[in-house]
Parts: C-alpha cells; structure tokens; sequence
C-alpha cells in the first residue's frame, strides 16, 4: 500500500485510511508519522489524534499516548475508543480508579462496545476484585466470543483466582482452535490437563513443547516447562525466550552508591509473605538475621492475612514496604529509596512474582532465590542461591545468574515450624486403621504417568496398602482413580485429602508411613514438611534443579541412603522398607535424631552461611569487579 497524496487538497479519509492499515500491521513508527501528516491537515481530528494514540501506545510512550486520546475526547467527547484507550494507558500507570472510570465512559455511549469490558475486567483484577473482573469478561465474549485475548485471560482467572479447572480448559481450547500460535496458551493447557489428572496425549503434547521450545517459540512458561523438563539446556532456553518477551531489561535505576551506611541493607521481594510455603520455610531465617550487621527490608506484593506466619515477618523485618498497588516503575523507585545493597526474587515466574521490577535494576545486586528452582534467564539477576546437589560444578553455563554454592544445602528451613499438638487419627483422615500408608502431597501438576505407574505397582505388591495424596481438585480425584482401575487397583485404596492450615496439615502427616517424590519435578517444601514431621521420604535424582530438590535435603538430614538414581531402584527400596517394619522403624528412628543435629533445620547455621554469602556478594560488587560464582564453605 503507498501512502496517500499529501498536498494541501489533501483527503483526509484515504490518510487516515492509510495509517490505520499500516498501524493494523504492527508497522507503529510509520503509523505514528501518518497520523501526524494527517494531523497537519486536520488538528481537529478526533479520529486522528485517536490512531496517534495507538501509535503512541504501541510504541511504549504512555504519557504521550494519553495526552493523544485526551485530544482525541476534546473534539469527540463521545469518542468510545479513545476513552477505552485512556483507560488502557491509566491503568498500566497504575491509576486503576481513573482507569475503571475511563472504561465506563466508554460504555455509557457504547454498552456492546467488547474491548471496554475486557480492559476493564483486567483493571478490577489488578485491584484483586476477581468476581466483578470475570463478570466483566463475561461480558465482553458474549459480544465477541471469539476475541481470543478475552478468552485466555478469562482462563487464567477461572485457574488461578477461582480453582475451577473445567471453564478455564474448554477457554483455552476455544483460543488455540482460533489462534494455535497464541503465546503460552499450549503450554498451560497441558498444564491444567496435568492439574486435573488428564494425562491423554501427554507424550505427544509434550513432545510438541519440547519441540517449540528448542525453536525458541513462544509455547510454554518457564514454570509450566519445570513440571515436564529435564534438560538443563532446554530449561534455559525457555527461561531466555520468555525473558526477553515478558520482562526484557528497563532503563536502570541503580547507577551510582546511595549514601554510605555500615550494614549491608538486603531487601526481600514476595507476593507470599503469608501462610504459604515460601513463607513457611523463610520467616525463621528473617527472624535469625544478625541485626547488628544486616538491615533487612520486606517488600511485599501479596496479601496480608495477619496470621501467626505473618506475625512472626512483621516483627522480623526492619520496614515492610507494600508495592502490590504499585507499577513495576513506581515500586522499583520505592526500592531505590531504601538504598537496598541486595534485593532477593523470592518468586522468579512463582506465584505473586514482580519481574518487570527486577527488570529496572532497583539495586547493584540481584539474586534468584527459593521461590523457581531455576534459572530465570534474565541478565539483570546476578546471582543464583543454590547447593552442590541441585546445581553440580559442571552445570553453571546453563544458568545466566553466576551460581552462588551454599553448603549442606540452598533449601531455608524454619527450625521453630509448630505441629498441631492433636493428632487425628487415621480414620478422622480417613485412611484404614490398619496397613501401609504411602503418600504424596505435592501439587497435581507434578504427577506423571510414569511415576503413578510405579505407585500403582507398589500398592500391588503390598497387601492392605493404600496412597494418600492432596485433592487439588475434584476432577483430579476422578481421574487418578479411573487410572488406577486401569492399573487394576481398586480407585478406594487412593485416599485424597482436602488442604488444611499448615499446622494441622504436618500433624496428619505423622499418620503416612512413607513419602513417594516425583520426578521430573521433586517435592520441596512438602519434602521438608514430611521430614519435619517425622515421616521418611524417598527420592529419585533427577536431571535438572527441579528434580534434584529432594536429594539436597535428604543428604542434609543424614539420609542419603533414601536417594536412588533410576525409577527401578526408587521402586525396589520402597517395596524393601514397605516389608520390612524393623528397617522402616530404624529409619524413622535415625531421621527424629537427626532432624535436630544435622543441617537441614539447622536455621542458624543457614542463615550464617546466607549471611557470608551476601557479605561476599557485596564485596565483589565494591571492589569494582562483576559478578562471579563462588562457594560458601
């Protein structure tokens, strides 16, 4: 398409015409140099000042951006898509109210206007109002049903606010039926099929992931890539790809040392300071800090549910600074302005995590901890926290942070975590008074074929045994139990338990008998839970961080002879210790001993090797060098 005659006679429709076109093409630049030549033959141009608003958006430069769609509104106030554009541009500002505003705006000229009602459903999102965002989006796809943006943020709603697993599948089906390059979208509905136990076509859908990855595509998270991967190599590859697409590297706020101070100032990053597992194995550590040489700064994404974890961090920590209603840019300035010397990701792509503030570099040193065992493929996170087992010697270039060694093991633990003094029997949980209890409290979406397989084969070979794991959902339970049929094992001797407050949560542990890992990706913290509870575990070492967790913790409690190399060996020791009481008995024994005397719950002896491992990272930094790995010995 050429562009349109500009001399004076100029019509203004075919200029306008032209710029929409090539804006429509992704062509922003040369969109925005259109919409200004139109511009200069009509200034009054609603329509006009509302595609160089467009242009504007798309090339990121959002104030301008808006100041175009307030131009647009002065010579067209009933103009519905500038008012849905300003809404767009207020809210990533993070003026959400003003935003909401905007979009109602729109919608009192045009109620069928669909993109006001999806925009506004991610504004109410923001401001964790989840109910009224899904209506919202309700809203807009049944005016538009195939709007494929719509669908899958509608998907991810249902998921992850709501647990209803069904609605978000037949969603994101409906968006690969209209869209199968829609980035991400295949890889989290195999993960929501791995979530409810659906493992049909699971070789080949993950082979098709394997595949995109290695081309560098666009298909998969690097957290719904963990729970199928095993190769080092293609878990960085993944991690790069959504790096650069999602939170590429922002204008630097650090740039030069803030005013001197004596200690050195760590501030820890979390969307889970609450009762979560983050927070679980963390708030003994914050509580353990050598105040009188480390200043530590919570900076909190999440919710505050003021429960006894949370209590235990607001007394811990020297400030706790709350940017969940911040934009990356104003939280990563709050950060500045603490005059942080290391700031910790406690998420990486977990939970509640804040990439895009990492991105703008808000203090000199940054490190990847706890929350993704894994690299995050951004070169602005200079460090990684880990041990010898989860990363070995020989494995650093597949992580782009420098790898920083901790002894023992890289896993925080809280040595004061309480188990609820009642324990309930096993019929209050309902398992049989009597016979074997195996058990698995991870997610769902780690579970494999391959492994339930082998659990399937366990329960066949010890009489009146049963498996007891979480209900993460209901369609799970089914699931599992119809694949147990098919495995020729009645669906009762599968025992499914509901979530409970943690404390109640490890004393029914004490009622298992032995904890079965998966593979490719381990248990972590239920891993510490059993342990902590008394209740002996068995691992298989796996290929990459994510399958090696459980390893790291057995060694660290003196129980290396739980860890096998290969699913026959897993097999074999479990069978052993199921059939024979006396050695389960001395291995039940050896871990209540070294649970208080070897390493793993050893928080003081964590938090000092954390704490030489921070002194060393900031001497690097003030001697002028760049990062490097090195071991705390």
């Amino acid at each position: 398409m050429s562009p349109p005659n500009t001399d004076a006679n100029i019509d203004i429709a075919a200029q306008l015409k032209f710029a929409a076109a090539v804006l429509h093409q992704g062509r922003f630049a040369e969109a925005l140099a259109s919409y200004d030549k139109a511009l200069e033959n009509e200034p009054h141009s609603a329509e006009a000042w509302y595609g160089h608003g467009e242009s504007l958006w798309h090339l990121k430069r959002y104030y301008e951006s808006l100041g175009s769609f307030d131009s647009a509104l002065a010579f067209d106030a009933q103009h519905v898509r500038a008012h849905t554009g300003r809404g767009r541009v207020l809210a990533l500002l993070g003026r959400r109210a003003d935003a909401l505003a905007a979009f109602d705006k729109a919608l009192s000229f045009d109620i069928q206007y669909a993109p006001a009602w999806s925009h506004r459903a991610a504004a109410l999102h923001d401001l964790n109002q989840f109910v009224a965002a899904l209506e919202c989006y309700d809203r807009a796809l049944a005016i538009n049903p195939d709007d494929v943006e719509s669908l899958f943020e509608r998907s991810q709603l249902q998921w992850l606010r709501f647990q209803r697993a069904a609605p978000a599948i037949l969603d994101l089906e409906r968006v690969l039926a209209l869209d199968e390059s829609r980035a991400y979208a295949r890889g989290d509905l195999l993960h929501l099929r791995m979530q409810t136990g659906d493992w049909k076509n699971l070789d080949r859908d993950i082979a098709a992931l394997h595949h995109g990855v290695r081309a560098c595509k666009r298909v998969v998270t690097p957290f719904v890539y963990q729970s199928i991967a095993d190769s080092p190599v293609d878990l960085q590859t993944c991690a790069n790809t959504y790096a650069r697409d999602r939170f590429p590297a922002a204008l630097a706020r650090w740039t030069s040392p803030g005013p001197a101070h004596g200690k050195i100032r760590v501030g820890y990053l979390s969307g889970e300071f609450y009762e979560q597992a983050t927070a679980f194995l963390t708030v003994g550590l914050y509580e353990l800090h050598d105040k009188s040489r480390f200043e530590i700064v919570a900076f909190d994404n999440g919710l505050n549910d003021k429960g006894p974890t949370r209590q235990r961090i607001d007394a811990a920590f020297n400030k706790i600074i709350d940017i969940s209603s911040m934009t990356d840019g104003t939280a990563a300035d709050a950060i500045l302005g603490e005059n942080i010397d290391i700031l910790v990701n406690l998420n990486g792509y977990f939970g509640q995590g804040r990439m895009g503030v990492f991105a703008r570099k808000p203090a000199p040193i940054q490190v990847n901890y706890l929350g993704f065992p894994g690299t995050l493929g951004a070169d602005y996170m200079d460090y990684i926290l880990a041990d010898p087992v989860v990363i070995s010697p020989d494995e650093h270039q597949y992580f782009n942070e420098k790898v920083v060694t901790l002894p023992n093991t890289y896993q925080a633990t809280d040595s004061k975590r309480q188990i609820a003094e009642d324990i309930p029997s096993r019929r209050a949980c309902g398992l049989p008074e009597a016979g074997f209890v195996f058990c698995n409290f991870n997610q769902s979406y780690k579970l494999t074929p391959e492994t339930f397989a082998v659990w399937m084969r366990l329960l066949r070979g010890v009489d009146d045994s049963v498996l007891w794991l979480w209900e993460s959902n209901t369609t799970m339970s089914q699931n599992l139990r119809d694949e147990a049929s098919r495995h020729g094992i009645a669906p009762t001797r599968l025992v499914f338990a509901p979530g409970l407050p943690h404390r109640q949560h490890l004393a029914r542990l004490k009622n298992a008998d032995l904890f079965l890992d998966t593979l490719p990706y381990n248990a972590h913290t239920g891993a510490s839970d059993a342990l902590w509870a008394g209740v002996p575990l068995i691992t298989c070492t796996g290929t990459a961080f994510a399958g090696r967790v459980a390893t790291s913790l057995l060694r660290a409690v003196g129980l290396p002879d739980l860890v096998t190399e290969n699913l026959g060996d897993y097999e074999k020791l479990a069978l052993k210790l199921a059939r024979d009481a006396s050695l389960l008995r001395s291995v039940r024994e050896r871990l209540e001993q070294n649970r208080t005397t070897y390493p793993l719950f050893d928080t003081g002896r964590f938090c000092r090797n954390l704490e030489a491992a921070y002194k060393r990272m900031v001497e690097i930094h003030t001697s002028g060098e760049f990062p490097r790995g090195f071991s705390v010995t």
